[in-house]
């Protein structure tokens, strides 16, 4: 993504405005869309039983892993050799090829396995599901390059396009098989009924999420054919060892991370000691995680801007007092989205069935630990660009230390409630390892008193919401709207947080600059 400067107007606020706006452009599609793919979630909370989700949530967790493989670190050194190398078109030819061969090999294997593989995660029988991941994960791969390169290119409408088209497709097709085709089924019209006899069974259930997430990744591999066939792809071979050895020790990093971040799914359904509710743990705890959607998103947007931006501002003279400016505002916004989503629970508890909401105290748990992981992010500028990747592996395995000794003491004992727990103290310690280890080697001098007293003033205001729920005064000020209630004491507290922020940051200086 290139990145114009303004010569005539040297403000440091400038580069954080170009990363909020990139945020926004990448974020309001992704945002939008993965909205929408979200709102499945209530769909699957109660079309599925939680220990039918549960198949859907250990699926995906296996698929996380084995995408980090199909990628390897490519993208990021993508990026990385990009703004080095003289030739872009070089690095991303270079780049795609690679991913593609790795990926058509690595999708064969699993592919000619897929039975055994699903008796070793404990699916026997279904190694059709194996088989139609494999080709999901080959797909994925093979797009991630292209969308790469538009992010790269500044290409934003037809990323966030092709992006949202993607994910309507997915939506649509989960709609048709999961709730148009049974209420056909069960209905009078034989002619309808006649139609979908051929591609729809009842009895293949979840597999029909698996189905239609395989479309929409062939649809989407469609669509950026432009990308991959309109110019001369050529393989460097000395260019392809450089990346390999800058993006390896990212891959251990991406294992590790995916170790962090999705391990309890897996770890719940083999340790918990009772296997009749291990698989329905499984599927409270992956459905209430995402009840943590707005923090989630959030990240996940922000580090589809912040990547490419990192490395441009890198050239920069004033690059690290950007790098500490987008850190305060960062932590501000994430700060915000937390009292937002636990100040208002009594709305986002809809967002699941009735039968997986005793799962929701999680939620504040892994919105903080979504936090602490997008503070860890912003720190890991100072591996990145100072080269020492490494390092970044090395962050990750503490961290899935930690994770597996956690989960594997916690889960027997407090079943989801412990992975939970284990998240956030994983995710809290990467983050303050990578602070002073940073440190030494690419110092940054970040305003922590700032960013601290806005965490410690969310949270504050979260235990008083807690306090102040019982006493009946209170609750009697609620207002119930559509079967909706909406907490108003809840809501003044947050404005109250707005307020002090607003007064913090002078945002009418901010415009003047």
């Amino acid at each position: 993504m290139r990145f114009i400067l303004n010569k005539t107007n040297s403000s440091p606020l400038n580069p954080i405005r170009r990363l909020a706006g990139q945020t926004a452009t990448y974020g309001l599609s992704t945002i939008v869309g993965r909205l929408l793919n979200y709102f499945l979630v209530p769909i699957y909370t109660r079309v599925f039983l939680p220990e039918e989700y549960g198949v859907v949530s250990v699926m995906y967790a296996f698929v996380t892993f084995a995408y980090v493989i199909y990628t390897y670190g490519m993208e990021t050194a993508f990026f990385r050799f990009s703004n080095k190398e003289n030739e872009q078109s070089k690095v991303y030819s270079t780049s795609l090829i690679s991913i593609v061969i790795s990926s058509i090999i690595l999708t064969g294997f699993m592919i000619l396995f897929s039975d055994e593989i699903a008796t070793k995660i404990k699916y026997p029988g279904n190694g059709i599901y194996v088989t139609w991941f494999a080709l999901i994960m080959g797909f994925d791969a093979i797009v991630a390059m292209p969308f790469n390169k538009l992010r790269l290119e500044n290409k934003a409408r037809r990323y966030a396009l092709l992006k949202f088209l993607n994910i309507l497709f997915n939506i649509f097709f989960n709609l048709f098989f999961l709730v148009l085709c049974p209420l056909i089924m069960k209905g009078n019209n034989t002619f309808l009924q006649s139609i979908i006899n051929p591609i729809y069974s009842p009895a293949m259930g979840v597999g029909y999420v698996f189905i239609s997430n395989l479309i929409s990744s062939s649809l989407t591999l469609l669509m950026l054919a432009p990308e991959i066939f309109t110019m001369n792809l050529s393989f460097d071979t000395e260019l392809w060892k450089r990346m390999m050895v800058y993006s390896l020790p990212l891959l251990i990093m991406g294992f590790a991370g995916m170790i962090n971040e999705t391990i309890d799914r897996l770890l719940l359904k083999y340790l918990i000691p009772d296997k009749a509710i291990a698989e329905a743990q499984v599927g409270i705890y992956s459905a209430c995680y995402k009840v943590s959607i707005l923090m989630t998103l959030f990240v996940q947007t922000f580090r589809q801007a912040a990547e490419p931006f990192f490395f441009t501002e890198a050239n920069s003279t004033d690059s690290k007092k950007v790098y500490a400016d987008v850190m305060k505002y960062f932590v501000l916004a994430c700060s915000f989205i937390f009292l937002g989503v636990m100040m208002n629970m009594e709305i986002v508890q809809h967002f699941v069935g009735i039968k997986y909401r005793s799962g929701l105290k999680v939620v504040p748990i892994l919105l903080l630990a979504n936090l602490c992981l997008g503070v860890f992010f912003n720190l890991s500028i100072w591996y990145k660009l100072s080269g020492h990747t490494k390092f970044g592996a090395y962050l990750s395995i503490f961290g899935a230390a930690i994770t597996l000794i956690l989960n594997f003491w916690w889960i027997p004992i407090f079943g989801y409630m412990g992975a939970a727990w284990a998240t956030l103290v994983c995710y809290a310690t990467m983050m303050v390892a990578s602070y002073f280890i940073g440190q030494k080697y690419y110092p940054v001098a970040y305003p922590l008193t700032r960013i601290l007293s806005y965490l410690t003033i969310a949270l504050a205001i979260y235990f008083i919401s807690i306090y102040i729920q019982d006493i009946p005064i209170l609750s009697s000020m609620n207002l119930n709207i559509f079967k909706l209630t909406i907490n108003i004491p809840n809501n003044f507290l947050l404005l109250t947080f707005i307020l002090f922020a607003w007064l913090a940051e002078k945002p009418m200086s901010l415009l003047k600059a």
